[in-house]
């Protein structure tokens, strides 16, 4: 159990860090879409289309972080009229339904798109698009992830800090 803890640790540092760095990319790519646009009167595509899909990324990997850290946002009126037993309940059954909709939306669907779109290329970047879009299947994976820790969490009464509702 204490194993499990320690990965989800390093997953969490790992993706705080990934999306600050991705934020801090944002700022200087901003920054200079901003000076080409309005100082040199000769915008950047390039800077447009990289912080699109930097805004993808971070928005992808922050939630998966967020949902990590079960600080997600919910809809508590019906589950704080049940007693303890049935929050807990009802926070599995939560956990199960999200993680059936990440794998089989997120990871599937994912991979799915994500090979559909490899033969593409993006206007500006000239990358293919499916390596844009693998970010999905990796947010799914790390969602699923977390839900399955979650639930061993709200089964064993550990890492009650995780827990919620």
């Amino acid at each position: 159990m204490e194993a499990l803890h320690k990965i989800r640790k390093g997953i969490d540092v790992i993706l705080s860090s990934a999306c600050a760095v991705i934020f801090a990319a944002m700022v200087v790519i901003g920054t200079y879409q901003i000076v080409t646009r309005f100082i040199f009167k000769s915008p950047s595509t390039v800077s447009e289309e990289l912080l699109t899909y930097s805004f993808t990324w971070m928005a992808l990997l922050s939630s998966a972080y967020v949902f990590g850290k079960r600080d997600h946002m919910r809809m508590g009126f019906m589950a704080d009229k049940v007693s303890p037993g049935g929050q807990k309940v009802l926070s599995i059954f939560a956990e199960i339904l999200i993680l059936l909709l990440a794998a089989s939306v997120m990871v599937y669907g994912g991979v799915t798109i994500t090979k559909l779109t490899m033969t593409q290329s993006t206007a500006s970047l000239g990358i293919p698009m499916g390596v844009v879009y693998t970010i999905i299947p990796i947010s799914g994976i790390l969602i699923s992830f977390y839900a399955v820790l979650n639930m061993i969490d709200l089964v064993t009464g550990a890492g009650q800090k995780h827990d919620k509702g």
